[in-house]
């Protein structure tokens, strides 16, 4: 008895148009990841500097949090108020226990505002908190 003439099915080739599909999409979501990225730095902000410290990795998930020389704050282009802050941070932190938060602030903001975050971070139970700063920079070579 010959079984392979049953086993023989229909050729299958190799089909191009769902693979250009998916590079598409792949190629949209990583424009559009970009571009997201960018507005979480985009407010104009003169960073403090540090002489130690370096740039971390960035983690996934993190949230970054902008605060204005006029001590608004902002995450990515939504301006936030503090109770609006807390809300959004504490829906956060239910889900992600170790979630982690940058907090940007201006050279010029008040050490009144940066608290402010801080204390919101406190209250719902955010404990992985950075600052970000810029490093400083070399100081010129004497003649």
């Amino acid at each position: 008895m010959d079984f392979r003439k049953r086993l023989a099915g229909p050729h299958v080739s190799f089909q191009m148009a769902p693979m250009v599909d998916v590079m598409f999409l792949l190629l949209t979501f990583f424009m559009v990841a970009a571009i997201e990225a960018r507005w979480e730095t985009k407010l104009d902000l003169t960073m403090p500097t540090a002489t130690s410290g370096q740039r971390p990795d960035r983690q996934p998930g993190e949230i970054i949090i902008n605060v204005d020389k006029d001590g608004r704050i902002f995450i990515g282009e939504s301006e936030m108020t503090v109770e609006r802050l807390g809300r959004l941070l504490g829906d956060v932190a239910k889900e992600y226990k170790d979630q982690p938060v940058i907090i940007r602030a201006d050279a010029k903001t008040a050490h009144e505002h940066v608290v402010a975050v801080l204390d919101v971070c406190r209250q719902v139970d955010i404990w992985n908190v950075a600052f970000a700063a810029l490093p400083k920079p070399p100081e010129p070579a004497g003649p």
